[in-house]
Order: C-alpha cells, then sequence, then structure tokens
C-alpha cells in the first residue's frame, strides 16, 4: 500500500524534474543556439539529465535541435497567445497599441498585472518582440503605476511589503509614503508619469484602460528619450492621445 511518506518523496521528485526542465529553457530563452555541454555549464546539471530533458522538450515540440545546438520552439508561440488572447480585451489592445505608436512614432505598450509584476502584453516600436511577457516592478513604471493606483490601500501597502520598492534607477521611488501621494495624484488627473524611474533617459505616460462594465483591464503606455518627452509633450499631449486609444478600446469591447 502506498503510503502519505511516499507520495510526498514523489511529489518532491517530481518538482526537482520540473525544475531542472525549466532551469534549461530559461537557459535557451537568455542565448539561443547553445550544445549540450554549453547548457550543462549554463545549469550546472549533469550532462546526462541535460541529455534527456533535451531529448523530452525535442519531442514534445517545445525545444528543436539544430547541428547540436538546441532553440526553443515554437509549441511555446501558440502557449503565448492563448495568454496574450485569454480576454477579449487584450486582442483589442493590440490594434491600440500598434495605431498609437503608429500616430506617436513613439514606443507604445499594453501591460497588464501578474503576481504584483507588470507583464508585456503588446508593444510597438521595436524590430523584435523580445519584450512580450517581461516582468518589471510595477512601483518603477508609470503604467505599474497606473495599475498600483487601482488598488486600494491594503493592497498597496502589502505590495510594499512583499515586494518591496526598489530603487531601480535613482528616481525610483522607494519611499512608501511618497508612493501614497503619487498613485493619489494618478487618480486625480487619470494619468502616471515615468520621469526616469526605470531607465535613465526615458519618460513614459500610462493611462488605465477600462471595460464597458468599468473593469480594469490594464495599461496603455507611450514611452521615449527624455530629449522629445518634455513636459509639455508628457502633460499636455500625451494623455489626451492615450484617453483616447483607452476610449477605443472601450468602444470596441462594447460594439464590436
Amino acid at each position: 500500500m502506498r503510503t502519505d511518506r511516499d507520495e510526498t518523496e514523489t511529489d518532491e521528485v517530481g518538482v526537482a524534474t520540473t525544475r531542472k526542465t525549466f532551469a534549461l529553457l530559461e537557459a535557451l530563452k537568455d542565448e539561443e543556439g547553445l550544445t549540450i555541454a554549453e547548457l550543462t555549464q549554463r545549469t550546472g546539471l549533469p550532462k546526462s539529465t541535460v541529455y534527456r530533458h533535451l531529448q523530452t522538450l525535442t519531442d514534445l515540440g517545445y525545444v528543436i535541435e539544430r547541428d547540436g545546438n538546441y532553440y526553443v520552439g515554437f509549441r511555446f508561440v501558440e502557449l503565448g497567445e492563448q495568454a496574450r488572447s485569454r480576454r477579449v480585451g487584450y486582442t483589442a489592445a493590440k490594434r491600440a497599441v500598434f495605431e498609437l505608436g503608429q500616430e506617436t512614432d513613439e514606443r507604445a505598450v499594453f501591460i497588464v498585472e501578474e503576481d504584483d509584476e507588470a507583464v508585456y502584453v503588446h508593444r510597438y516600436g521595436s524590430l523584435t518582440n523580445t519584450m512580450i511577457g517581461h516582468r518589471r516592478p510595477l512601483h518603477s513604471m508609470a503604467s505599474g503605476k497606473v495599475i498600483l493606483a487601482e488598488w486600494d490601500d491594503a493592497s498597496v501597502t502589502r505590495y510594499v511589503d512583499d515586494v518591496g520598492l526598489e530603487a531601480i534607477t535613482s528616481n525610483t521611488i522607494t519611499d512608501p509614503d511618497e508612493l501614497f501621494d503619487e498613485l493619489e495624484r494618478i487618480r486625480e488627473r487619470g494619468y502616471a508619469v515615468n520621469n526616469q524611474e526605470h531607465m535613465d533617459g526615458l519618460r513614459g505616460v500610462a493611462v488605465p484602460v477600462y471595460t464597458p462594465d468599468d473593469e480594469f483591464l490594464g495599461s496603455l503606455a507611450v514611452f521615449g528619450p527624455t530629449s522629445r518627452f518634455t513636459d509639455e509633450y508628457v502633460h499636455d499631449d500625451l494623455p489626451t492621445r492615450l484617453r483616447d486609444k483607452a476610449g477605443e478600446i472601450r468602444v470596441t469591447l462594447a460594439y464590436g
């Protein structure tokens, strides 16, 4: 008869195996085209373990092998697209991001929150989609601060306690009282500004996006160099453009 201890030991083995699989995938994500020897060195796993996991991932189509080098497979694209279209609004936001980027000639993004982090869902203004799915601290971005402004004080306090307010740059808000004051300003004016808080030399503006039922969907933002993102551009021009696009998403969801 199988005991509870047997089940626990089996579970621990399964968790360890899964962690090894994802360690390999993370290594391939950071730098594709790695050999078994290179993956062994990067992950610290035994060569035989790396080989077995790669064989399984290759058989399933999640990893491909070309001339002894391993790459992430397109099966992950299918999973990613399912996540990006999980809500109807996410698909509607894709068009808005593209149009916003075209009209402003700036980098535009649509960002949502997952597990207390800002996640890139759509992006315009890059030769690649390498940022899609990347995660960033909520408190260091205009989009993230828009998300935090949707939360009540208790939820923001929990974020501060659990995640912390790490200084990404010298301009990042690291004081809880300053953060609460900033979130109140965002609620009053309806948009957030990133003043070189995530990367030196970059400013950004973001607004909330709502469904026809007033449910918060995510954050729409544009960002660019401080040389172009003057105070007038940041506070007078861009908030209006962003609100218009956020409104178009809402109308699209209401009427199709």
